[in-house]
């Protein structure tokens, strides 16, 4: 059964890591200059990279944030779907149990996934090591061309480290589960990809900031730590915690309420240009401070493991149900 659940799907497996290995070769022969620049230059290395380094940037980051739902839906989806719908089940059944059946192929197919999620995500996160520390010793502040956003940040945290093989095996799980209950391919792979990336952007903004409790910090609002002042008069600074990811702000008074601030604060001027220093100066004489709630860099692995962990629990659980759906519901 083993050999069988390969064969159907190496060639898939064949497509995905052939992909992986060019990416991972053209990482591996510029990697090294990266690290040599950082090295040489400290963040200003930034400044240094060119378009190549820009290209294989967003190249890895989009190839590691898609690929489990590329598992997901065309790895997933068809698995015992396809075998439903041409009857070649019922063959299979008269050889081994249909419980053996089924946890063979989630078995072979879950493995290879995490397998080839993993290898790309330990490449590109190899690769970026020298980036994603130069964007932390920015403090906040912009960085050149595409590398802006810390690892902290959703788009970048879950593309690096080990969270991605949870959501490799999740993402596979779940095409099986909804192709084995809804027994139709197409339909079950568009509707993973759309219920896989709701599931994502959920845990991105809803659900894990609130994995670990938030650090909280009241600062002053001065010429050198705001950063934005939006439409609606929200304020937006920076704190000194190089790479912090910032859950939330807001504006408070001397006694610590949380307020709108003063409307004439729109026309502080954001740089040290004349009346600059003494507009912060009237904020701080009336007491208004910025209280910001944030996760440190340093809580990196911390979220990744439990990320990893949930999603692995919910892979279990989905495939113990599907087990479960193809002993009772399925002839």
């Amino acid at each position: 059964m083993i050999w069988l659940a390969w064969r159907q799907l190496r060639t898939q497996a064949v497509v995905v890591f052939g992909a992986i290995a060019v990416l991972a070769v053209l990482l591996a022969a510029t990697g090294p200059r990266l690290a040599h620049l950082y090295h040489v230059h400290g963040r200003a290395f930034l400044d240094e990279l060119g378009g190549t380094e820009s290209s294989l940037y967003l190249i890895g980051t989009f190839a590691v944030l898609f690929t489990p739902a590329i598992i997901g839906t065309f790895w997933g989806a068809p698995l015992v779907t396809r075998e439903l719908d041409a009857g070649t089940h019922r063959l299979a059944w008269t050889l081994t149990t249909r419980t053996r059946w089924l946890v063979v192929k989630l078995g072979v197919g879950g493995l290879v996934a995490i397998a080839a999620t993993g290898l790309l995500s330990l490449a590109v996160t190899w690769w970026n090591g020298p980036i994603d520390a130069a964007i932390a010793e920015n403090s906040g502040a912009p960085g050149p061309g595409v590398f802006v956003l810390p690892r902290m940040q959703a788009l970048v945290f879950d593309t690096r480290g080990i969270a991605p093989l949870g959501y490799a095996a999740f993402a596979f799980v779940l095409g099986v589960t909804i192709g084995v209950v809804i027994r139709r391919t197409l339909p079950a792979m568009a509707l993973l990809l759309a219920l896989f990336t709701v599931i994502q952007v959920t845990m991105a903004v809803g659900v894990r900031s609130h994995l670990l409790p938030p650090e909280h910090v009241t600062t002053k609002i001065t010429s050198a730590n705001l950063t934005l002042i939006d439409f609606t008069g929200h304020l937006t600074v920076k704190v000194d915690e190089p790479g912090a990811w910032i859950v939330s702000q807001h504006t408070v008074n001397a006694a610590g309420q949380v307020v709108s601030p003063p409307s004439w604060v729109e026309k502080c001027p954001l740089e040290n240009r004349q009346g600059s220093q003494a507009c912060f100066d009237r904020l701080a004489e009336l007491g208004y401070r910025q209280l910001v709630s944030y996760h440190p860099t340093g809580r990196f692995w911390a979220f990744q493991w439990e990320e990893a962990a949930i999603y692995l629990v919910l892979a279990l659980s989905l495939a113990g149900f599907c087990v479960w759906w193809i002993r009772r519901r399925v002839s």
